[in-house]
């Protein structure tokens, strides 16, 4: 069996019709264009993608048919939950054709198993909401299939940051009640990452004793102002992905890489040993 596996993590792609610009200053279809044609270079390349929701901006069937002119130029598998941004009706539409995506249900939950870290789907969105929960019915489904593989390790991914990151305006919509998931998480020692997105920023906290990494968005990031009531605004920061990388005897790391053009890499020596 495979010992080694990568993932990376986009997340809040925010794309728009016919090129508009979101808030009338963000290209996100460019800036996803950027994204996925420097994954696509990786190398080695990572064994699949995985998107922590708001793959549109307003949940259309065209803004989906615009992100998949895009995720589709992928060379690897990839893998998607839904976030506030996003609609269920016009996702499923849109992914019907991906294996993994249940047709039916209320919530948009699913697993994947083809790699040796199983991947979990978590849908925590509330429709017309911009908050997350976490209810009953939800963690009964999240119970169950960890139930069936007790030693496989898992990546869980949300939507919605399960944390206090700070930043009031985002904190009034993260994810509510998560008493019950995070008891769950203490007690599922499978589970090597939590990830999520919402927040456009690389975040890192914890939830049940696991460690929770929200990925930067793939163009605007949410500005980090830590005041009490401060405004809902955005920053034209450098956008990034998270990579994450796992070795059955090493565990799981977390890497965070800009998006955009740098130069290099060069070598630190040369047949003289040390270049200086």
């Amino acid at each position: 069996m495979n010992t080694s596996f990568v993932i990376a993590q986009i997340s809040d792609l925010h794309i728009k019709t016919a090129g508009r610009l979101s808030y009338k200053k963000v290209d996100t279809l460019g800036a996803l264009r950027i994204c996925i044609a420097q994954i696509n270079r990786l190398a080695p390349l990572p064994d699949a993608v995985v998107i922590t929701g708001d793959l549109t901006d307003f949940g259309l069937d065209a803004e989906y048919a615009e992100v998949r002119t895009v995720l589709d130029s992928l060379v690897v598998p990839w893998f998607a939950i839904p976030g506030n941004h996003d609609a269920r009706p016009a996702f499923r539409r849109a992914l019907a054709d991906k294996s993994w995506l249940q047709p039916l249900g209320e919530f948009i939950n699913w697993t994947v198993d083809d790699f040796p870290v199983r991947l979990i789907g978590l849908d925590t969105t509330v429709p017309q909401q911009p908050w997350g929960e976490i209810c009953e019915a939800r963690l009964a489904w999240l119970q169950a299939r960890l139930d069936e593989q007790p030693d496989k390790p898992v990546i869980l991914l949300l939507h919605h940051h399960p944390f206090i990151s700070g930043i009031d305006h985002m904190d009034r919509q993260n994810l509510r009640h998560t008493e019950g998931l995070e008891a769950l998480l203490a007690n599922a020692p499978q589970v090597v990452r939590v990830l999520c997105g919402h927040v456009h920023r690389y975040m890192v906290s914890t939830l049940g004793g696991k460690v929770v990494c929200s990925a930067p968005g793939t163009s605007h990031q949410v500005a980090p102002d830590f005041s009490p009531d401060g405004p809902a605004n955005f920053v034209v920061e450098p956008a990034g992905m998270l990579l994450h990388r796992w070795r059955a005897q090493q565990g799981i790391t977390s890497h965070y890489l800009p998006l955009g053009e740098y130069e290099g890499p060069w070598p630190f020596y040369d047949e003289n040993g040390l270049i200086d």
